[in-house]
């Protein structure tokens, strides 16, 4: 069981990550340009497939749609690599020590990490006529490792209000400053309350913003996809980005929320 000391230590390190998200480097500042310019020549087909991609991502927070991981698998394995024998549900993960946790979830990281260079590099060979393909897949990949690490913290992303905070973790990575302090004051309500809010449906604004602040964060890596060759190594690191950015915000996010739980949980003790 973890003990008030190593739960408040591993609330300093998650801290510290916060005070470190202090806003954007400057090619990434600069990265959010040239996609506006991009939407004025990208052709008709792709908008419309990238149109569809939000509508149906929308239905991801309703229903959970084609994005919806089967937890069962994930539950096997955090019982084989934990050890530990009495896992049968997410509930039981809930009660694994922080260190297992972490340990779980970095390992989840370094792979999708490199699924996602793989699959960067693939597409990076098309420039912009493989955005269409790209896009989805790797924001895919995004909801299924944010659900992954929810499931590894013991949180159930079959529950409605846990797809809004895995929304919310996906926003986190690729917001500005300003965005992030905004999302990390909303999160703080399902610890402070012990659940979530309710209000956070009506804060969302949606899987559009989501979408678009991803697509303008890669906008200056993704120009150089129309390089032969040099396409394939930024559209390798653009992805590669994305996945390790977004699996950091989740495991610290959840991490800190699973700290609160069980802190609350010793005080009742």
């Amino acid at each position: 069981m973890d003990t008030k000391e190593q739960l408040a230590q591993h609330l300093l390190t998650i801290e510290k990550w916060e005070k470190d998200q202090k806003g954007l480097w400057f090619w990434e500042k600069i990265g959010r340009i040239p996609f506006k310019i991009l939407d004025k020549v990208t052709p008709a087909f792709i908008q419309n497939k990238i149109a569809e991609l939000v509508a149906e991502l929308g239905n991801y927070i309703q229903t959970g749609g084609r994005y919806l991981i089967s937890e069962r698998g994930m539950i096997e394995k955090v019982k084989k690599e934990s050890k530990v024998q009495n896992i049968e549900s997410i509930k039981d993960i809930a009660n694994l020590p922080i260190e297992s946790m972490i340990s779980l979830s970095e390992a989840l990281q370094q792979n999708r990490v490199k699924l996602a260079t793989v699959q960067g590099a693939s597409t990076g060979i098309g420039g912009i006529f493989t955005l269409a393909i790209d896009i989805p897949v790797v924001l895919g990949m995004a909801l299924k490792t944010l659900q992954e690490i929810a499931i590894l913290h013991g949180y159930d992303p079959n529950d409605k209000l846990e797809r809004v905070f895995i929304v919310k973790c996906l926003q986190f990575s690729s917001a500005d400053i300003v965005g992030k302090e905004a999302i990390l004051k909303e999160l703080s309500t399902m610890h402070e309350n012990n659940q979530a809010s309710e209000n956070m449906i009506s804060q969302l604004q949606g899987w559009q913003e989501v979408f678009f602040t991803y697509r303008d964060q890669f906008g200056w890596k993704k120009l150089f996809q129309l390089v032969p060759i040099a396409g394939i190594l930024f559209g390798a690191y653009a992805n590669r980005s994305m996945i390790h950015d977004v699996a950091e915000a989740g495991m610290m996010l959840y991490r800190k929320r699973r700290i609160y739980e069980k802190m609350q949980e010793l005080e009742e003790l």
